[in-house]
């Protein structure tokens, strides 16, 4: 039976490859025994100790990780693009016993807790976990770190503790020898595997620092089990993993191709021509972006041997400009596109299913397998369709809360329906559904621009911008304003046009309401450490 994030290595088989990183290549029988002796080195860790990871993709990353969860304790991957400031922020928030990174990011830091080194061995290396330090265990660099509830983030209705409405069966492999998997759903808050904490990630808000999101090991193989299964993963098939392994996209390519015994590929993205030579060399056949990702790839030329084995696209993180899907269809013809909304406090909420695309257009779909999404009003009832309320997420995947942060755990997570045990999401997006059950995003409740008295989703200005085929970049904003409220500013980054062209564009095609008051023109647009744009520093420049 599998309970534990670290059993997802134990589907694959031995001689197939597992995860490669440039020129190396490790076999899940390589793999498999790497995170043992790397577990092994970490043998003096107390349960529940948590262990920061700051490097960038490499195989090393990946053997932490699931060393780190075989020994008991719990990863805090962080993204390999904060700086000393944020990584120590991190450290010190989660009470990390112990940070695993590079010599070259080492140096960067102040050492406030113990450092293992990534060596020239690393952590794959014959002597297991290896650096500066030695192996862990006999020095004692750990201290009890205690359970997630002395924190405040402990509730009722932990991930597992209740099913959804629909929840999925167990899943077994065709192979008789292979794990199966236990129902998340069908677990109980007092188990100590599915139960237990795996990983924290921590997560960017609108406001204050980054929010560490408590995730379950219930929670990871509830969302392994369900994407890789709307997704059709397969031990044939080759995932590109260009997010962040800190952002809950990103650790979900892991997650759903181990499950299957599937290849992964990394890459540290520099340059969009990285991601297309690499679906060449290695016959990609499943790749997951990020908007402002996709708009990139959308620029470079694309040769038969990088797209013919490609056999879906997946958008997550925002929505996906027409112009840009439009794009992908032509350029991918034979790949499947899959259209996902996610929510880090819940792993995954929502795909489109490909053959409604057309049909649906703006649509994020339905909720996915083990889990329910509903829209309602701030009381909790269901909303009409077409009438707009918040997007509230209940069941397997339903994450711990917030470490160390009961008052914004209080906010997000909350009983539904209300009175009731069991803890949801409320998410703060804002939505409607049609009346078929299909969600429509409108925007986040803070992102929301309310001008001239009107309540206007920033996405409509930004969905027009790209319609004019004038921008590559596009970001709106609303600014406050004595007469109107908020006015909006749409920040860009545009083709070979002019400025006055675009706002020609968009005074023809949009209510005057809806029309910027400025456009400002950039070479690239701020980017969050997920590759998100981040709109908080869009909105703090152009105020």
């Amino acid at each position: 039976m599998v309970t534990r994030f670290e059993d997802l290595l134990r589907f694959g088989v031995a001689e197939h490859a597992a995860v490669t990183y440039k020129n190396a290549t490790l076999t899940y029988g390589e793999l498999r025994d790497r995170v043992a002796r790397a577990a092994e080195g970490l043998r003096g860790l107390e349960s529940g100790a948590r262990v920061a990871i700051y490097a960038e993709k490499r195989l090393e990353t990946v053997v932490a990780m699931f060393a780190v969860a075989a020994a008991g304790g719990v990863f805090v991957p962080i993204n390999p693009l904060f700086k000393a400031r944020q990584v120590e922020y991190v450290v010190e928030d989660c009470g990390a016993a112990l940070l695993i990174t590079t010599p070259e990011r080492g140096r960067t830091l102040s050492g406030s807790v113990p450092t293992l080194l990534i060596g020239d061995a690393g952590l794959v290396g014959d002597a297991g976990l290896v650096g500066d330090t030695g192996l862990v265990g006999d020095a004692g660099l750990v201290r009890d770190a205690g359970p997630v509830g002395d924190s405040g983030t402990n509730r009722p209705g932990q991930a597992g503790a209740t099913a959804a409405a629909d929840p999925a069966a167990s899943t077994t492999l065709t192979d008789p020898a292979a794990p199966t998997l236990t129902d998340p759903a069908a677990s109980t808050p007092t188990d100590p595997d599915i139960s237990g904490i795996a990983a924290i990630l921590y997560t960017s808000g609108s406001t204050g620092p980054p929010k560490g999101v408590v995730l379950s090991h219930g929670n990871l193989l509830a969302g392994a089990e369900s994407v890789a299964g709307y997704l059709g993963h397969t031990s044939d098939d080759v995932v590109l993993a260009a997010l962040p392994l800190s952002f809950d996209a990103g650790l979900s390519q892991l997650t759903t191709s181990f499950l299957v015994g599937a290849q992964v590929v990394l890459v540290n993205y520099l340059l969009p021509r990285d991601v297309v030579r690499l679906c060449a060399k290695h016959g990609v056949t499943a790749l997951t972006c990020v908007p402002p990702l996709w708009a990139q790839l959308a620029t470079q030329r694309w040769p038969a041997e990088a797209t013919r084995s490609l056999r879906y696209f997946a958008n997550t993180g925002g929505r996906l400009p027409k112009t840009t899907l439009a794009w992908l269809r032509e350029t991918f013809p034979q790949a499947t596109p899959f259209l996902m909304y996610g929510l880090t406090e819940a792993f995954r909420s929502t795909y489109l299913e490909p053959a409604e695309i057309d049909r649906r257009p703006g649509s994020i779909g339905k909720a996915i397998p083990n889990a329910e999404v509903l829209v309602v009003r701030a009381d909790g009832s269901a909303c009409d369709p077409g009438e707009e309320g918040e997007i509230v997420h209940r069941g397997a995947l339903v994450s711990l809360g917030y470490w160390n942060d009961p008052v914004r755990t209080a906010e997000r997570f909350r009983p539904f329906p209300p009175g009731a045990e069991e803890i949801a999401v409320w998410s703060g997006d804002v939505a409607y559904r049609d009346e078929e059950g299909f969600i429509y995003f409108v925007g986040r409740t803070d992102d929301m621009i309310k001008t001239s008295g009107y309540r206007l989703s920033p996405t409509e200005v930004e969905e027009a911008a790209y319609a004019t085929g004038l921008v590559t970049e596009a970001v709106a904003v609303g600014v406050p304003d004595e007469d109107l409220g908020e006015h909006v500013v749409l920040h860009v980054v545009l083709t070979a046009a002019a400025p006055d062209e675009l706002r020609a564009a968009l005074e023809r095609d949009l209510p005057r309401y809806m029309v910027p008051r400025r456009i400002v023109v950039a070479t690239a647009l701020p980017r969050s450490g997920n590759g998100k744009f981040d709109r908080a520093e869009i909105r703090r420049r152009a105020t």
